[in-house]
């Protein structure tokens, strides 16, 4: 397997990765505050799980249909610009929506739908995007540390977006508020500009080749052992996670009788805890085994959500969500940022586009699938027992990990690889 060399930086790579992290900071808040308006007006309106997972399905197949195909113009075409025409596109589908629901008082279903169809392509070619872009902005013993604090500003947009969105919620009319998306985006655009983002010199401007690039990623995956057991383990966690991840607002609305306030704060603290995983990361990254605290916090996911799908649908049983919420967004800080992590130290930056396009596909392939199922079940049997389904499958990935040596000692084998490769390149 090739091993990616330290590329020199472009700029003053201090304030390159502070710019960088502020303008997807800009950008999310905004876009963030949209999506729940979006969501509250869906649980309002129709109260139905089906509805709900519908419209995340939407948000999420393009991720699996398009992702494998993305990875070639990311490695191919100016990355700034494709960080910046996909904000351009998602602010133009929300003055659409602002205007039809402006001039018919209401929103069609459908146009909702193509929406948010629309948001989740244009996410699509951001976040390999962003992740490419991370490793040739700091230096290799940084990239760690600068995923955990991407991490932060993540999630430090998730606890300002909810609370943020049910006080606008609530005073602004939902066809105004669609439109802060288009100020996030001119914010967002303009810090970018100020950013120095180096593309790949070598193949920038090249012919893209869609399917080669796609069987290359593929290839590719396969040259580190162990990434393909911890693709298939990490689809499994998504197959029975993604479905109680949606049904949130209706799991307070519905099951807790709560109203959108407390479904912004249900949002708001695990984005808190979520913060402070991230910090954690940020603070300590360092790790030589990160695959340990992957597995740790897969378990720590499972007991809580667990938990939460066998609560009373009483007030004590909702404050008893809350902090069960708070604890499993700290775990989710690390199955979802230390993994990338390695993945891109796996490759050479040139080539991450492709690999990440199409692990990014695999990974969530099986959300979709959960989703079909998940809506009518849980109009069936009740929206609570989603998540005891997901506590139950999160504990079960926890166990392959520890259960699959290649998986489980993939980290440590990696930090051996870079520094003999070290050795050798001095």
């Amino acid at each position: 397997m090739n091993h990616p060399q330290a590329p020199a930086l472009p700029g003053p790579w201090r304030l390159n990765s502070l710019l960088f992290l502020a303008s997807q900071f800009i950008t999310g808040i905004t876009s963030m505050v949209v999506q729940y308006a979006i969501v509250w007006y869906l649980t309002q309106k129709s109260g139905s799980a089906t509805v709900l997972s519908r419209a995340t399905l939407l948000a999420m197949l393009p991720m699996v249909v398009l992702s494998p195909f993305v990875g070639t113009f990311v490695d191919r075409w100016n990355k700034k610009a494709l960080l910046i025409v996909p904000d351009v596109v998602a602010a133009a589908a929300a003055v659409v929506l602002s205007v039809v629901g402006t001039v018919n008082s209401t929103f069609p279903l459908w146009l909702v739908y193509v929406s948010l169809l629309v948001r989740a392509v244009a996410q699509t070619f951001q976040m390999p995007t962003i992740q490419s872009i991370v490793p040739t902005l700091v230096p290799p013993s940084h990239i760690t540390q600068i995923n955990g604090q991407l991490g932060m500003v993540q999630s430090a947009t998730l606890i300002v977006s909810p609370a943020l969105g049910a006080m606008l919620y609530g005073f602004v009319p939902i066809n105004a508020l669609i439109l802060l998306d288009v100020l996030g985006a001119a914010l967002g655009i303009v810090m970018l500009l100020f950013i120095t983002i180096r593309s790949n010199a070598a193949t920038l401007g090249e012919r893209p080749h869609v399917v080669a690039d796609a069987i290359f990623g593929l290839k590719r995956i396969g040259t580190a052992r162990g990434l393909w057991p911890m693709i298939a383990i990490s689809s499994l966690f998504g197959l029975t996670l993604m479905p109680a991840a949606s049904m949130y607002p209706l799991m307070t609305i519905a099951f807790f009788h709560g109203t959108v306030a407390q479904a912004g704060i249900v949002e708001m603290v695990w984005s808190v805890g979520s913060l402070a995983g991230g910090a954690i990361i940020g603070a300590y990254g360092k790790w030589n085994d990160r695959v340990r605290p992957v597995m740790v916090a897969m378990g720590v996911l499972g007991v809580s959500f667990g938990l939460c799908g066998v609560l009373p649908p009483t007030m004590r049983g909702f404050a008893m969500f809350v902090a069960l919420n708070t604890l499993a967004g700290l775990a989710t800080a690390f199955p979802g940022t230390l993994p990338t992590a390695m993945v891109q130290q796996s490759f050479p930056p040139q080539e991450l586009g492709r690999v990440f396009g199409v692990q990014m596909s695999l990974m969530n392939l099986s959300g979709p699938v959960g989703l079909v199922i998940a809506g009518p079940v849980a109009d069936r049997i009740g929206v609570q027992w989603m998540f005891v389904v997901a506590g139950v499958g999160a504990l079960l990935c926890a166990a392959l990990i520890a259960a699959v040596p290649s998986v489980r000692l993939f980290d440590q084998n990696l930090h051996a690889r870079l520094a003999q490769d070290t050795v050798i390149h001095p």
